[in-house]
């Protein structure tokens, strides 16, 4: 009797484990839903890597930030996916590093019409947004999706256009509320924003904002910067309240918001209260005249308006999660798209916004310098991530794919570039795998190429433009500013650099980002 009881319960267990591994999608060996954190991942847009408290900033203040990371865990050398926009969101959403990934830059697609034209996009839906992803792309979405996950973007997108595939909805999110279109980001009072597939109008004037205040027009008087300043409907305002709104709706059941603000890339538009408060900070400055986004009175004070804004809503989300007593069931992610802009009316110099790496023009954003695509990066989950630690294990925006999808219990998908980061958030540093290299290419600004390798790091500029393939060579822990350039010293170093360049690019689907010089 006791013999055929034990053959009974192995018979069992031999049937309970081939049913795991042929049948997962059933619930056996996929984390409970009990067990699954909500996600909530912060992008702010153009946000340098020393515009942080925590990461340094004097100037603004960013308590509700800076909390995150005295709470969890600061990342010192975490990468953007991109030096620009579209192309770091793509990364981010596939897992894949720039040399295979299907959008490698910002692209308008100009063939389609007059696209900077606001009053034709606001007339012609079809003229919004950029190249739009494939159908059969895999996102971050669509996997959390298949671990029963809501999930929601609120703010940009900029990986598509009305009525393709590379709409949100379309690519894994139950919801959507933003812009679809980065031009159109260009104003915080836009004349409509999309909620889903549909447009939603908002009570704002149409201003193009890529404007310059007339000759005749006194810089110095406020009511010639009022049409750009004072409109009824701040985008980034009702962004917020969306995001808390996804968050009440969705307390009882796992979820996945992306909150894509448009804070703080310009142009340079913000709440009243915060520029009055900076002005009394600040003291005088020159305007900024317009010309290529909007004119504004108090550049100065408006930029740390803009951020100041962001920590503000940083810190609603926290409370939300605090006041619906799931704060310890989430895990919060911050960081920024890409590096700083050094143009438009936002003074880097002044803010020091790269810190520590070089402020100046082709060192920040749209470059692959470390002012371009290094950016803070910060994750919270009461319980599980050490407070007030600090990593600087060395990632990028593809290895956050794989992270989400161990915490959740899903296997990713077979063709990604990145490497889970979950060992380091729970502090098992002996299993924490590390990146060989991580590599970058832009077919813009010239043509780049970049590829960071332990302490080194190369730099390829110039490719498109002058055909150049000489590569840069740093030593990013003596020399963090990149000026020095040591390639004649190191030449097994270089070709090393020069082999992964060659080995991790390969030819785009889209000829808009081939470069020729690469063999494309």
């Amino acid at each position: 009797m006791k013999i055929n009881k034990i053959m009974n319960r192995r018979w069992f267990l031999s049937i309970l484990i081939a049913l795991i591994i042929i049948y997962p999608e059933l619930g056996f060996g996929q984390k409970q839903e009990s067990d699954k954190p909500n996600i909530v991942y912060i992008l702010a847009d153009d946000l340098g890597y020393g515009e942080l408290g925590e990461y340094g900033q004097e100037k603004i203040e960013t308590p509700n930030i800076d909390a995150l990371a005295q709470n969890g865990m600061k990342f010192t050398q975490h990468y953007s996916g991109s030096p620009v926009c579209a192309p770091s969101r793509y990364m981010l959403m596939t897992g894949k590093h720039p040399g295979n990934a299907y959008v490698r830059g910002n692209d308008a697609m100009t063939e389609r019409g007059d696209v900077w034209n606001f009053e034709a996009m606001d007339e012609h839906p079809e003229l919004e947004g950029n190249v739009p992803i494939p159908s059969e792309t895999i996102t971050i979405a669509e996997i959390l999706k298949k671990a029963n996950y809501q999930t929601a973007l609120i703010g940009k997108w900029g990986l598509g256009m009305p009525f393709t595939d590379g709409v949100p909805n379309k690519q894994g999110f139950d919801f959507f509320y933003g812009y679809i279109c980065q031009r159109q980001a260009h104003t915080y009072y836009p004349t409509h924003l999309w909620r889903n597939a549909e447009r939603e109008y908002l009570k704002n004037e149409l201003i193009d904002p890529k404007q310059a205040l007339s000759d005749y027009m006194d810089p110095h008087a406020p009511e010639n910067y009022a049409r750009f300043q004072e409109q009824p409907d701040y985008s980034a305002e009702l962004m917020g309240q969306e995001a808390l709104n996804f968050i009440q709706n969705n307390r009882n059941n796992p979820f996945f918001l992306y909150f894509a603000t448009p804070l703080p890339h310009v142009s340079l538009q913000a709440p009243k209260r915060w520029v009055d408060y900076y002005r009394k900070k600040f003291g005088n400055e020159d305007p900024y005249l317009g010309g290529d986004y909007a004119p504004n009175q108090y550049p100065r004070a408006t930029y740390a308006a803009m951020i100041s804004y962001l920590d503000e809503q940083v810190g609603e989300i926290v409370r939300k999660l605090k006041e619906l007593d799931i704060y310890d069931k989430t895990l919060i992610i911050f960081t920024s798209d890409n590096g700083p802009s050094n143009c438009c009316g936002v003074d880097v110099d002044y803010f020091d916004s790269a810190a520590p790496f070089m402020n100046k023009r082709g060192r920040v954003k749209g470059s692959v310098y470390e002012g371009g695509i290094r950016v803070p990066m910060i994750a919270t989950w009461e319980g599980q991530i050490a407070a007030g630690s600090t990593t600087d294990h060395i990632s990028a925006f593809w290895d956050v794919m794989p992270t989400l999808c161990e915490i959740v219990g899903i296997v990713p998908p077979e063709d990604i570039d990145g490497i889970s980061f979950l060992p380091i958030l729970k502090g098992y540093l002996s299993s924490q795998k590390q990146h060989e290299h991580l590599y970058w290419e832009f077919p813009a600004s010239g043509g780049l190429q970049a590829v960071r390798m332990g302490k080194w790091k190369g730099v390829r500029r110039d490719i498109m433009s002058e055909q150049n393939l000489d590569i840069e060579l740093y030593d990013i822990e003596e020399d963090i500013r990149e000026k020095n350039n040591v390639a004649s010293q190191y030449p097994e170093v270089l070709n090393k650099i020069r082999e992964i360049m060659e080995r991790e690019h390969t030819v785009p689907e889209l000829e808009r980002f081939h470069m020729k010089a690469l063999g494309d």
